[in-house]
């Protein structure tokens, strides 16, 4: 086997053997468990379950040091994962702590690698310092999206597959070698944590694990987006768009009942679709997954064009829109 084989394969047997030890010990030491008795909107487990398996999944991209990007983004990556694990640990990190390790993490990353968007397509430029600016608000955005999806067993990890393939894809297209490295080693870490969330849920990907995977994604797709002229940046956004849109959609929703877009509640898209559709925790992230997998295969087959993109965001922002209006009825009509 060559180097990326061998680093593929490292990182999913890394992985998944780490899964297996934190639930071993969180259960032993009861530490890192998420008790199915307390009482929050995305209780959805019926029993005690650890919520650390970011752990694997950044043990298992330690393989990303055989690149030299992946050594300019050790420093960034263990922060994004530490802005979460220590509220996985024992909620100690206010949400404006978590903020600041998680801009510092995006900070970091997009000045050490140089991965700024300037041109938005469509003829849209803007400044460098606009771009930072830019980068580093999507990272961020991306890794509490990541988190606001992280409800059911393997809608994440299951989303975040899709999307790393998508950009594998791109990268093999523009002879990247070096990102198709990236994001396989990272697509093999959390395909080792889907097999062992999905669909028994043994161990939650936790805070930790949905920072880690929302800011190293973001970071793939802006790296992408700014170093490829013919990748349009519009695909980056039609692969991404269900977390993106989540998350704004949530902010607007809950500005609108004049409540804290940090505020948790019961009426995100993944929520409703369990309550009045499928009532199945794994099979809500089957739904959600088969319904989002054909957006991320037109935006990755239209990849260098934006126009067919926009399309594309336009359709899956209507579809959703008209579920959720659909769905929020119901759930007012009990």
């Amino acid at each position: 086997m060559n180097q990326l084989e061998w680093s593929i394969l490292g990182a999913f047997i890394l992985s998944f053997t780490l899964q297996f030890l934190v639930i071993h010990f969180s259960h032993r030491h009861d530490f890192f468990i998420d008790s199915h008795t307390e009482e929050k909107p995305q209780n959805f487990h019926h029993f005690s379950t650890p919520r650390a398996g970011g752990i694997g999944i950044i043990v298992g991209m330690c393989f990303l040091l055989l690149t030299p990007l992946g050594w300019k983004l050790l420093f960034s990556i263990i922060l994004a994962f530490l802005s979460g694990i220590f509220e996985d640990f024992h909620n100690s990190l206010s949400p404006r702590r978590r903020l600041l390790l998680q801009f510092i993490a995006a900070t970091s990353a997009v000045l050490l690698t140089g991965s700024v968007i300037t041109y938005l397509g469509l003829d849209i430029h803007i400044p460098y310092w606009g771009g930072v600016l830019f980068s580093i608000f999507s990272i961020v955005g991306l890794m509490n999206a990541v988190n606001i999806i992280d409800g059911f067993n393997g809608l994440a990890s299951g989303i975040i597959l899709l999307i790393l393939l998508s950009f594998s894809t791109i990268a093999v297209q523009v002879e990247s070698h070096e990102i198709l490295q990236i994001s396989m080693i990272v697509t093999s870490a959390v395909l080792a944590f889907f097999v062992v969330n999905f669909p028994k849920g043994k161990i939650f990907l936790g805070d930790g694990g949905a920072y880690l995977l929302g800011f190293i994604t973001a970071l793939i797709g802006i790296f992408l987006a700014s170093n490829y002229a013919t990748v349009s940046p519009w695909y980056i956004l039609a692969v991404l768009i269900y977390p993106v849109w989540e998350v704004l959609f949530s902010i607007y929703r809950k500005r609108k009942a004049k409540r804290s877009p940090m505020e948790p509640d019961e009426y995100h898209l993944h929520m409703l679709i369990y309550k009045h559709i499928t009532h199945n925790n794994p099979l809500t992230s089957v739904f959600i997954v088969l319904g989002t997998a054909p957006f991320i295969f037109y935006a990755t087959l239209y990849a260098h064009n934006s126009q067919a993109n926009l399309l594309i965001v336009l359709c899956f922002i209507g579809c959703y829109t008209l579920l959720y209006q659909y769905l929020y009825k119901k759930e007012m009509s009990l």
